[in-house]
């Protein structure tokens, strides 16, 4: 999978994770990819502002079970803009959750990252459709291993069953 690469060497793909069962990106994340100079206040007012444009596909709130479990998943540091920690819940973007924040940022920044966002979304998701594909094809020749196996078991007692059977008449014979 191509890694792409913004500021200080951060790679865009280890910024998407798994919530829900669907991809997104945390708002924290967002305002440092796109610059944000107020941090995620301003992804958080953009969103605020345009509710209608976010309906929960786009956009959801983590629940204190997800932040916690986010949160663990996360190698976290000290910065200026996370001191004194949050004091409400991490919003997340869905890939068109990202798109419609970026059309609406209004930035250079935000319209060049989303680019490599975006980006970042499908190599995602070629990469796990790849694997899925590959698991399929493992799966099925398991099976397939499996069923000769249960075939050959079953033949061999088969032919267990019949030496018995002939060693009995054997020996009605001979006496």
């Amino acid at each position: 999978m191509n890694k792409i690469v913004i500021k200080d060497n951060i790679k865009i793909e280890n910024l998407i994770y798994e919530v829900r069962g669907k991809q997104v990106m945390l708002d924290s994340d967002l305002a440092m990819v796109y610059e944000c100079k107020n941090g995620t206040k301003e992804i958080n007012q953009i969103v605020k502002r345009n509710i209608d444009r976010f309906p929960i596909q786009f956009c959801f709130q983590l629940t204190n079970d997800e932040y916690d479990y986010l949160r663990s998943q996360i190698v976290t540091s000290s910065s200026k803009e996370s001191y004194g920690g949050r004091r409400y819940l991490l919003f997340v973007f869905t890939e068109q959750g990202v798109a419609m924040l970026s059309a609406l940022i209004k930035s250079d920044i935000a319209i060049k990252r989303s680019i490599y966002i975006m980006n970042a979304f499908v190599a995602m998701r070629k990469f796990i459709s790849t694997n899925l594909l590959e698991q399929r094809y493992i799966n099925t020749l398991v099976e397939e291993k499996q069923t000769k196996y249960i075939l050959l078991v079953k033949y061999m007692m088969h032919i267990l069953r019949l030496k018995i059977y002939l060693m009995k008449q054997r020996k009605i014979l001979l006496s």
